[in-house]
């Protein structure tokens, strides 16, 4: 630290900070280490390539908007409580809103998976975004078991009765009990959405630090492999039978008229 005067003379000297450089502190190396992985034009890009305006990229972005739908619809439903969805109309609406979108959420998550599994979306270093787009869509199975079970109807009573010795068979059921309604809506509503929310954030980060997979360049062996043309199988033919070639000295065969039978009369 080191003290000037300031001011008029005989006015008490001021002590200006020393800053410490951010290379020896964590904070500030912690900062650098983020934006070097994700700098500002590549967390929120304001252009994207022009094949990512193809309809199977859509998909992705299809699944998180179902998924916003999800969690807002189920946030309402867990504060209201069971007697509020079974029985007013504004709970049918809303349970009947966030069953649908779960059912879209899937829907659109599937088709995101198998698009992505045959363009061989791990290219390029994005094995990570792979891993974590997987786990994401492992997980929300999971979640979407345990919402059928805290329905608290006959559907998630049989639901659950048919489930528990299968889950006891495994060991599992010592310390998981799907017919525990308490246990269920809080594996529901706040321990597997939190894994699911870790898993799709670090999904999109990894997206945008690393792009979105392009398509196999023309010419690739993908594209070799498609453009390469079967033979048609010959027309098979019937064999041509080949009259025998007659040889020096031999003569062909007298042909003997047919003798005619005289009629006998009765």
């Amino acid at each position: 630290m080191s003290a000037t005067g300031t001011g008029t003379p005989g006015s008490p000297t001021v002590e200006e900070p020393v800053w410490v450089s951010e290379r020896t502190t964590w904070t500030g190396r912690l900062r650098r280490r983020a934006v070097g992985a994700l700098p500002p034009e590549k967390l929120l890009p304001d252009t994207q390539p022009a094949y990512v305006a193809s309809w199977v990229y859509i998909f992705g972005a299809l699944s998180l908007g179902a998924l916003a739908v999800v969690v807002i619809s189920g946030a309402v439903i867990a504060l209201s409580g069971p007697a509020w969805w079974h029985v007013s109309a504004a709970g049918h609406f809303v349970n009947s809103l966030h069953l649908w979108s779960t059912e879209l959420f899937f829907f659109f998550m599937v088709i995101h998976l198998w698009a992505k599994f045959f363009m061989a979306a791990w290219r390029g270093k994005r094995r990570l975004t792979w891993v974590t787009g997987v786990l994401a869509f492992v997980f929300s199975i999971a979640t979407a078991f345990t919402g059928y079970l805290s329905q608290q109807n006959f559907d998630s009573e049989w639901i659950g009765t048919q489930a528990k010795d299968g889950i006891n068979s495994t060991g599992a059921g010592a310390f998981w009990n799907v017919l525990n309604f308490g246990q269920m809506l809080m594996w529901h509503i706040l321990l597997l959405p939190l894994v699911i929310s870790v898993f799709i954030g670090l999904h999109v980060l990894q997206v945008r630090r690393r792009g979105v997979v392009p398509p196999f360049a023309e010419g690739g062996p993908l594209s070799r492999l498609a453009s390469v043309t079967v033979p048609e199988p010959a027309e098979v033919r019937e064999p041509e039978i080949v009259p025998p070639v007659p040889t020096a000295g031999a003569t062909e065969p007298a042909i003997v008229p047919p003798v005619p039978t005289a009629e006998v009369e009765p």
